[in-house]
Order: structure tokens, then sequence, then C-alpha cells
């Protein structure tokens, strides 16, 4: 069983930035890929970001590459998503996620994809 904390939320004008944080109660070994997801007001949770095991290999959504990063803290058990240049597209609530078991596998964009997810951080965005 992994439970996942998020942290970092908040209001922020559009152009600003706001670092996102997920801690993971296991090893972070045990829970394998991460990933953060979002989900906006009326539309379904969409794939935001994500990490392999070994955090050698990320991956992002077209829309938010070159502004978002994702890194992970093995000793911290943490999953960090760094978000620069905020528009107001961006709000929503963002989950981290955690696939909860060690593997080779790359590209995990689909909230199948994860056996675990936090309870979500709001993050809104003002023009």
């Amino acid at each position: 069983q992994v439970q996942l904390v998020e942290s970092g939320g908040g209001l922020v004008q559009a152009g600003g930035s706001l670092r996102l944080s997920c801690t993971a109660s296991t090893r972070s070994f045990s829970s394998g890929a991460m990933g953060w997801f979002r989900q906006a007001p009326g539309k379904e949770r969409e794939f935001v970001a994500g990490i392999n095991w070994s955090g050698s290999s990320t991956y992002y959504r077209d829309s938010v590459k070159g502004r978002f990063t994702i890194s992970r803290d093995y000793g911290k058990n943490t999953v960090t998503l760094q978000m620069n240049s905020l528009t107001p597209e961006d709000t929503a609530v963002y989950y981290c996620a955690a696939r909860g078991s060690v593997d080779l596998g790359l590209g995990y964009s689909r909230p199948m994809d994860y056996r675990y997810f936090g309870q979500g951080t709001q993050v809104t965005v003002s023009s």
C-alpha cells in the first residue's frame, strides 16, 4: 500500500510559478514510476508529467513541455513538479500518482496505469 500526500498548490498570477511536492509513504523504489495528473471542473483527469522508476526518464504532455519539470528525490521519498510560466489554462486540481510496482516501463500516461493517487492540491492561475 502506498499513500501519497501532495502539497504546494495555491493561487498565482499568470506567468508565475508554483512547486508541487508529493511525499510517498513507502521507500521510493516501491513506488515505481510516478506521475502528475490534473483535473479541471467539468473535464476528465489528464496526464501532466511522469518519471520512470530510476528517475532517468521524464515525459510531459505537449502543453506543459518547456514549462514544467518533474523530478524525484529518493532520500526524501518525494516527487516534485516545478511549474513555470503558468497560464489560466493550468488551473486544476493536481494529483500525484504512483504505479506501486517496480518495472522498467516508460511513458505511463493513463490514469489506469497508476495504482495509487493522492487527494489532490488546487492550483489556480489568475489572468
